[in-house]
């Protein structure tokens, strides 16, 4: 049948360094899904003979194909058709040597790294100056009150916090789940299974409550700051705002970093109970620790100022989640390509300050609650 597919597409048998084509090496076979990938394959094999006459179609993207994998250079036995001897004699003529890799000298590699510095200092100075204006814009809030963006401060805390509630308790159940299991299994060996209850609660509460709650919010949230200020960069909407006389940093940065400042410490609490809820359940079917010991005892065994600890770390990682989004969202060019890396970069960024900050908590803080 020559209408089926499986005839007409490129295929290379290589046996005793001898290399047999047949099917069509067009472009229009190149376009289906896996083609080209395939025929790169196929042509991977050491050969020193190439025989062609079994090709049925042969154009200039195909020879193309072939000059390249020759390294531009005929082989040493060539059978092939008057015509298609004809099209790579075409292809020959009109390919040009392929460029040697450029190889950067040490002179270049600094200069580059000199420019990665600058861009750096460039970011920590604008970051650096958000984090002035916002103390401004809390002093002129506190001034005038009134005049404050209280309708955008609460639609942001619904859509960061109230939103947010169904993923990180269902997150927080499941690690409090699996982080139970895991250090049942190491305390049956030495017969501590009560031990669990402050191994599970000051890990949680102290550490991986906030840590994942803000990472979760870093990516969610963070990222939805960063696209929205990055659309309005796009539609021109900032530029309308700086013409009106409105300031960027208080009807935008403000409410945002207050809405996430606020709903931080909330979203952390809750992932912690769903993650305890987790850890209490799975202790009860691996070693036998009800839930009524599991609760008793948990607080005498992790100290209020864990949680106090751990509330103020939140409301940190709430503001630099903030902050951060608004940061790359003002910085964003107006174009999609920039709206995308700067989205990017802004989950970036924002989830390694939190792993950073929480290791300054954790060192400065160390003898806090222990």
């Amino acid at each position: 049948m020559p209408n089926d597919p499986s005839t007409v597409l490129p295929r290379v048998d290589i046996s005793q360094q001898t290399a047999r084509l047949s099917g069509r090496w067009t472009a229009a076979q190149f376009a289906l899904d896996g083609v080209f990938v395939s025929a790169q394959r196929g042509l991977r094999g050491h050969a020193t003979a190439w025989d062609l006459t079994a090709i049925e179609q042969l154009d200039h993207v195909g020879a193309q194909l072939l000059w390249s994998h020759w390294n531009q250079a005929w082989p040493a036995q060539l059978n092939a058709s008057s015509a298609q001897q004809a099209v790579l004699a075409r292809v020959a003529q009109f390919s040009g040597a392929q460029p040697a890799p450029l190889r950067r000298t040490l002179v270049q590699r600094l200069l580059a790294l000199g420019a990665l510095l600058m861009h750096l200092l460039d970011h920590l100075k604008g970051f650096v100056g958000l984090i002035g204006q916002l103390v401004l814009n809390l002093a002129q809030l506190a001034r005038a009150p009134h005049e404050g963006p209280w309708r955008d401060f609460s639609g942001h805390i619904y859509r960061i916090g109230a939103t947010a509630l169904p993923i990180t308790a269902l997150v927080g159940f499941l690690i409090g789940v699996v982080l139970a299991y895991l250090t049942s299994q190491q305390l049956k060996a030495f017969g501590a299974n009560a031990f669990i209850v402050p191994i599970l609660g000051l890990s949680i509460i102290r550490e991986l409550g906030p840590v994942l709650a803000a990472i979760l919010l870093a990516g969610r949230s963070g990222s939805a700051i960063t696209a929205q200020i990055g659309v309005m960069r796009v539609t021109d909407e900032l530029d309308a705002m700086r013409v009106m006389g409105i300031s960027h940093s208080f009807r935008l940065v403000l409410p945002r970093a207050m809405a996430l400042a606020i709903a931080m410490p909330l979203v952390s609490a809750w992932t912690s109970l769903a993650a305890l809820t987790g850890g209490m359940l799975a202790a009860d079917l691996v070693v036998d620790v009800s839930p009524a010991y599991f609760i008793n005892a948990l607080p005498k065994a992790v100290q209020v100022s864990n949680l106090v600890l751990a509330t103020g770390k939140s409301i940190v990682f709430g503001v630099l989640i903030a902050l951060v989004g608004c940061h790359f969202g003002l910085r964003v060019k107006p174009d999609t390509q920039s709206l995308g890396e700067g989205t990017t970069a802004s989950v970036v960024t924002a989830i390694t300050m939190v792993i950073l900050v929480d290791a300054l908590f954790a060192v400065l803080f160390k003898d806090v609650g222990i």
